[in-house]
Formats: structure tokens, C-alpha cells, sequence
């Protein structure tokens, strides 16, 4: 690769976090369009017709319309590299999409217009506060009836607690959606070409258009434009730094389902949103992207992507330097040497195998069983670790076994490879050895149990445990004798013991009885 630091210049990785159904999909269907990566965006409305979206390739996903799975997508644009990571919804797969930030370097946060702040939201939002990641805000599905825009953006300000600027403002919604008066490019978009066929109105010195437009006498032009001038008046002011710190979301408007807006807003982000930056290591040093040292870290793990060949890919975000196909790699947690032969990069439901990628890039990379979530991967001779990925602590808890007897090959094999992605924890009973899954909610469990019987064909039998609260205990501690009813000992996939209590009083009865003994929970 000719100039690797203009090559990372170049990229933008973002994750697209939303509340289930506000639209992200959809919308991360449209970039594709722009990028020229798919001819005709699919849409999660469309399972009669068997047109899903490009990013939900799990069958289940596209039987029930939703996005539980991190996709990982690429494409260039505006000469840009443009790397999404298009994260589930479903708040049960919270873990998935927590660990996907950690991998991006800015977020779109998608919001029904009618709807507002939903929990999911607010929840997603808190880690990437907490990261301090840069975050851009699309108010989706103008095309229905909405709330007031005013009302909208005090709401985003009061809840997540972090000041806006409006990109666009919205000309009606809903029946009487006339268009987006776009403050950024000084022009009005329309939502419906006008009688000469324009498609935009450009604005004059006094940010008015210009007489004899018919929209001018509008009523709904005159409240938009009202509004327009109590925000600029009023409103924050735009400020670059601000929003790379992640204290100030530029704000836009449109429709992702008719393709309004999406196309400025997107050109619109390429400009402000941050290219790759340094990250840290568990020493706290900084890695920055234009070492000549290799290195990425592993945060995603995905079995069987193509059902027909049994694959498993671990996704692989690139921090620093350049890799090249077949080159030589230090596996952190092993002190073990991997080469890097067969990767590949995925453009919408295609793959393609990768010779040459920068930091921002994700590579996905063939694994047999080597990789786990949270591996760090790096050339040369010193030691890289990057900070941990988060892991939560499951809350429900179920008995899993085999239904046929004669099928336990397939059943471990399946339990085993399901495990290593993360998104569902594995425990034994200490004595009886027993499997009991643990998770954050039940849809992860539904999706486990789909997935067991149509990629390993195996049929599993699930017995309910109910909510339990999942401590850890130092081995040097324990004493099995510690053991009851009400605080089951297990052992994690690590072999490290902990109980599950059955609720908050059986485990401050055991912090009394056990004064000196130490609990710890997950994140």
C-alpha cells in the first residue's frame, strides 16, 4: 500500500445503535445503495416477499424481521473507506453491541421520530458517554406522522445529556412532509420534485427562499422556518472539537425507508466524524494507528455465516499498522505464532478475500477454535494487550441437554462453538457437571435453541431456572460445604467457581455467614 497514513485518513468505522425497529437497518441499506454495493436495498418490512436485509443474514433474523447479530459491512464513498458495524437492537443481545463499540471510532444513533428516547436507547447511549465516543444522531421516519422536532431535540439534550446541533430541520411530517431545510449546505431538499422537477431549493443571503416559490406560502414552511431561526438564535453553536469529544451530536432529520436525507446526512458525517485514533492497552500506553507495528484485537465471533460450509470467523479490528495476507502474527494470550492467510472483508452479502488493510479495517479471519473475544493479534516481537472487552453477567438461567442421546457429538460440538461468541455464557454444576446456560434474556435463548437445531441439528431440551444472581469466589475460598439450595455452585467455561443465588436474600445471608469471603460479579 503506497501511503498508509493517507490510506488511514481515508477510513470511518461507526457502529449504528438504535431501539429495535427505528430503522437502522434500513438505513445502513441505504448507504450501501449510495456506495454502489447493492443494486436494490432490501428492507427487515420485507419476509412475504423473501427481500431481506443485506446485514441480517442469520436465518432467524430474517424469519422474524430483526437484527440480533453485529454485521460487519464495507464500502467506499466521497472517497472514504467506510467500515459499519450495524449492531443488534433486541436489548437482549445488549453484550454484542457493547463489545462492537469498543471496535468503532464514532456511532449513528437512530431514533423514531414518533417515538423518541426509548430505555434501549438511553442504555446503549450511557457506554458511549462513557467512551467518549463521538456520536451523530438521525431522527428516522419523517415520513410518518412525528413529534415536534423543538420537543425532540430538548428530550435527546434532557436524557442522555449531551448538547445537539441541528444539521436539518424537518418542513412538516408524516401526510404533510414537504421537505428538509438543510441549514449545513444552505439549501432546501425536497421531499416531492417540485413542477419543474427540482429536487432542491437553494437559500437565500437571509436563509428565506426565494419569492414566487410556491413553497414560500406555505403555513408549514413558515412554522419550519420560525423554528429554524429559534434554534440558530437559541441553540448551541456548531463546534468540531466538541463533537470529537462526544459532548455534541450534529442532528439531522430524514427517512430511511424512502430514502430521504440520508444521502446529506451521510456526506454530512464523513466530514465531521473522526478518523482511526489510538487505543489503549491494558498497561494504558496508547497504540497509535500509524505504528509499524501490527496489531488488532479481536470482538466479535461468528460461527456458521455460511451454513454450507461450517464456517467461523473472528472479526478482527485493525489498530495499528499494515496487514498483509499471509504474514506472520503473535496470538497474545497463547504466545502463539498464527499466520494470517485466509481473511476476508465482506461488501453487503458478498465476500471478498483481502491482501492489504489499515487501521479502521475489519478483517474477518478463518478459525478453527483459536481465537476467543478479547484476543489481541500483533506483529513484531513486543507485547501488545489492549484493554478487555466487557462481558456481562447472565441474570436467567437454564438446564440444557440433549434430546436424542445418540446425537451428543453434534450437541457439544454445537454448545461449544455457540458459547465462544459470546453472546450466551456456559456453566456445569460442580458435582453432576450438568450444563446450565446463562444469559442477559430470553430472546438469546430462543435464538440458541433455533440455531442448535438448524446449523448442528441437534435438539436440545431447556429447563427453566428462572433469575439468578451470578457471584464469583476465589478457589483459595471456597469450600463446597458453602453449597445449598439457594446458592448453587457451578463452574464457568474457565473452570473458575461461583454461585448463582436465588435472590438478593440468600446472598446477603451468605455475606454473613461468610464475612471474609469475597463475591464479584461481572460488568
Amino acid at each position: 500500500m503506497s501511503n498508509i497514513t493517507d490510506e488511514i485518513s481515508k477510513r470511518r468505522t461507526f457502529a449504528i445503535i438504535s431501539h429495535p425497529d427505528a430503522g437502522k437497518t434500513t438505513i445502513t441499506e441505504q448507504m450501501l445503495l449510495f456506495g454502489g454495493v447493492v443494486r436494490e436495498a432490501g428492507t427487515v418490512k420485507g419476509k412475504k416477499s423473501g427481500n431481506f436485509a443485506k446485514s441480517d443474514w442469520m436465518e432467524i433474523e430474517q424469519k422474524r424481521g430483526i437484527s440480533v447479530t453485529s454485521s460487519v459491512l464495507q464500502f467506499d464513498f466521497d472517497g472514504k473507506r467506510i467500515n459499519i458495524l450495524d449492531t443488534p437492537g433486541h436489548e437482549d443481545f445488549s453484550e454484542d453491541t457493547y463489545r462492537t463499540l469498543m471496535a468503532v471510532d464514532s456511532a449513528v444513533m437512530v431514533i423514531d421520530s414518533a417515538k423518541g428516547i426509548e430505555p434501549q436507547t438511553k442504555k446503549l447511549f450511557e457506554i458511549v458517554k462513557q467512551r467518549h465516543i463521538p456520536v451523530f444522531t438521525f431522527f428516522n421516519k419523517l415520513d410518518r406522522d412525528g413529534r415536534d422536532p423543538l420537543e425532540l431535540m430538548a428530550e435527546l439534550e434532557d436524557i442522555l445529556g449531551i448538547d445537539t446541533y441541528p444539521m436539518n430541520w424537518p418542513i412538516g411530517s408524516g401526510q404533510v412532509l414537504q421537505g428538509l431545510y438543510n441549514m449545513y449546505d444552505n439549501k432546501v431538499e425536497l421531499y416531492k420534485a417540485d413542477a419543474n422537477g427540482n429536487k432542491e431549493i437553494p437559500l437565500e443571503a437571509d436563509g428565506n427562499i426565494a419569492d414566487g416559490n410556491v413553497l414560500k406560502e406555505n403555513k408549514i414552511w413558515r412554522d419550519a422556518l420560525d423554528e429554524v431561526e429559534l434554534v440558530q438564535m437559541a441553540g448551541n453553536q456548531l463546534d468540531e472539537d466538541a463533537i470529537l469529544r462526544g459532548e455534541l451530536s450534529p442532528v439531522f432529520f430524514g427517512s430511511a425507508l424512502t430514502n430521504f436525507g440520508v444521502e446529506s446526512f451521510l456526506k454530512t458525517y464523513l466530514k465531521y466524524a473522526p478518523a482511526p485514533s489510538a487505543k489503549h492497552t491494558v498497561d494504558g500506553d496508547a497504540v497509535e494507528p500509524e505504528s509499524d507495528q501490527f496489531s488488532g484485537f479481536v470482538f466479535k465471533i461468528q460461527a456458521n455465516m455460511n451454513p454450507q460450509h461450517r464456517d467461523r470467523i473472528a472479526f478482527v479490528r485493525i489498530v495499528s499498522g499494515e496487514f498483509q495476507r499471509g504474514m506472520d502474527v503473535t496470538l497474545g494470550r497463547e504466545n502463539k505464532k498464527i499466520r494470517l492467510s485466509n481473511v476476508t472483508q465482506f461488501m453487503a452479502d458478498s465476500r471478498e478475500n483481502v491482501e492489504t488493510a489499515v487501521p479502521g479495517d475489519i478483517i474477518g479471519v478463518y478459525d478453527t477454535g483459536t481465537f476467543q473475544i478479547g484476543d489481541t493479534i500483533f506483529s513484531g516481537k513486543k507485547q501488545i494487550q489492549f484493554e478487555d472487552l466487557p462481558t456481562f453477567t447472565p441474570e436467567l438461567f437454564m438446564r440444557v441437554s440433549a434430546k436424542n442421546v445418540m446425537k451428543q457429538k453434534s450437541f457439544h460440538k454445537g454448545i461449544a462453538q455457540l458459547v465462544q461468541e459470546g453472546t450466551i455464557q456456559l456453566y456445569s454444576a460442580w458435582s453432576s457437571g450438568d450444563y446450565i446456560l446463562g444469559a442477559v434474556g430470553q430472546l438469546q435463548f430462543e435464538v440458541f435453541k433455533f440455531r442448535m437445531e438448524n446449523e448442528y441439528n441437534s435438539e436440545i431440551v431447556l429447563e427453566p431456572m428462572g433469575h439468578k444472581i451470578a457471584r464469583w469466589i476465589n478457589p483459595e475460598q471456597l469450600d463446597e460445604k458453602m453449597a445449598s439450595s439457594r446458592n448453587l455452585l457451578v463452574r464457568d467455561r474457565f473452570e473458575q467457581p461461583l454461585f448463582l443465588f436465588e435472590n438478593q436474600f440468600a446472598e446477603r445471608w451468605f455475606k454473613d455467614k461468610y464475612p471474609k469471603v469475597e463475591l464479584e460479579s461481572k460488568l
